[in-house]
């Protein structure tokens, strides 16, 4: 398995293999961002990841980092940061990478299989937020 360090930053695909080690050891120098939609990601999301919708990438790009973690619960990646993008099934990854190198972002990398492969490799969905904390605490 490529570790972070292995890993070239330059805007290629990433693919499961290399994308599972980094979601079961996190680091706050990959920020794995989710650009679907708040009610896509109700349905699930990779473990680590963050919400940012791709409809809102582009404004949230031009505020403050104050603004920023605000609006969205997590900082403003700087202009180093490394960057994972997916979304449902590769499409708008796609479109959010090349939105972020317009913007200065340079180490980026595309789940273009996503959401959808994610699942496929790992045989189910993963629930996120209040449903994974239901299905925690109480017998349904």
């Amino acid at each position: 398995m490529a570790s972070s360090q292995e890993i070239e930053w330059d805007g290629s695909e990433i693919k499961y293999p290399e994308l599972k080690p980094i979601t079961l050891n996190p680091s706050k120098n990959i920020l794995l961002i989710d650009v679907r939609e708040p009610d896509e990601v109700a349905q699930g999301s990779i473990p680590t990841s963050v919400n940012l919708p791709l409809s809102k990438l582009e404004n949230s790009f031009g505020i403050t980092p104050d603004e920023f973690l605000k609006l969205h619960g997590f900082p403003k990646p700087n202009e180093d940061q490394k960057m994972i993008f997916y979304c449902k099934m590769g499409k708008r990854s796609g479109q959010a990478a090349d939105l972020a190198k317009t913007k200065g972002y340079k180490k980026i990398k595309v789940y273009k299989g996503s959401w959808m492969d994610w699942v496929r490799n790992e045989g189910s969905a993963p629930k996120s937020g209040l449903v994974s904390w239901v299905l925690r605490n109480f017998s349904i």
